[in-house]
């Protein structure tokens, strides 16, 4: 009888047990559904933005957030100037860099972080340039930073090291306006700022710079990009003017303070 009772409470199972059984079968099964169907989701929403996107969505999308300063009919007004003839290529520089929409009126618009995406910056674009056709995108060979880097490295200090800094770290120009640093620029931006021209950057034309040369540019400031700082603290790259800075602060400062620690001793 004894046994036979060991055997049986042996066997029992808690109450509690089917339930937290069942429990954790629900909710590996709901985690499981709430992940596929917001993958599937995610990849539905893509597709459908990517295939509605066209040049009449950017001709809505530029009416509804361009055209109080560019005019309803790309024609510019007080606020902003005409984009006839700008070409798909600078509405793209201006607002996959931040720069526009310009969120208040001064000596330059600022790179910041961009307000559209991908796919509604180019619709807006191809709207455009269907518009009044300008300045479009280059081929991939252009942006492959596989040109000879050593003339690229060249033609930039001959063309850009002048605003920009021979070390692309950007610099200072007149009246509160810069040349920002290429320090982490794209290899299309750095094409599309030759060809447009956009801030107080002058237009490099074919005249000026083929697209063999703009390839070779853009190679130079990429393997600049990527390749590694040595000999110490950069202070910017900016020149002269950082490293006089640091040897006026730290330097002559030592030399005060060893100053004063020798005339201590002495007394």
């Amino acid at each position: 009888m004894v046994r036979e009772k060991k055997r049986r409470s042996g066997g029992r199972r808690s109450p509690f047990a089917a339930i937290a059984l069942i429990g954790a079968g629900l909710l590996i099964t709901g985690g499981v559904y709430a992940g596929a169907t917001a993958a599937m989701a995610a990849t539905d929403t893509k597709t459908q933005a990517t295939a509605e996107l066209t040049v009449d969505d950017g001709q809505k999308l530029f009416q509804a957030n361009c055209a109080t300063c560019h005019g309803m009919n790309l024609e510019g007004t007080g606020d902003g100037p005409t984009l006839i003839g700008v070409g798909e290529l600078a509405v793209e520089f201006q607002m996959a860099t931040g720069r526009m929409p310009l969120q208040m009126q001064g000596p330059q618009a600022p790179q910041k972080h961009p307000q559209f995406t991908d796919e509604q910056i180019r619709a807006i674009a191809a709207y455009v340039q269907s518009v009044a056709p300008g300045p479009t995108f280059p081929k991939d060979e252009v942006l492959d930073g596989k040109g000879d880097v050593a003339h690229g490295a060249e033609l930039f200090r001959i063309n850009c090291a002048m605003c920009h800094n021979v070390a692309a770290a950007g610099g200072a120009l007149t009246e509160g306006k810069y040349a920002p640093a290429l320090t982490s620029t794209s290899a299309l931006h750095m094409y599309a700022a030759m060809v447009t021209g956009p801030q107080n950057m002058p237009v490099f034309g074919d005249m000026n710079l083929s697209d063999e040369d703009k390839r070779d540019i853009i190679s130079a400031l990429l393997f600049q990009q990527d390749a590694v700082q040595i000999g110490g603290f950069t202070l910017g790259s900016l020149g002269p003017v950082s490293e006089g800075l640091f040897i006026w602060i730290f330097g002559i400062g030592a030399l005060v303070a060893l100053t004063v620690w020798i005339t201590a001793k002495s007394n």
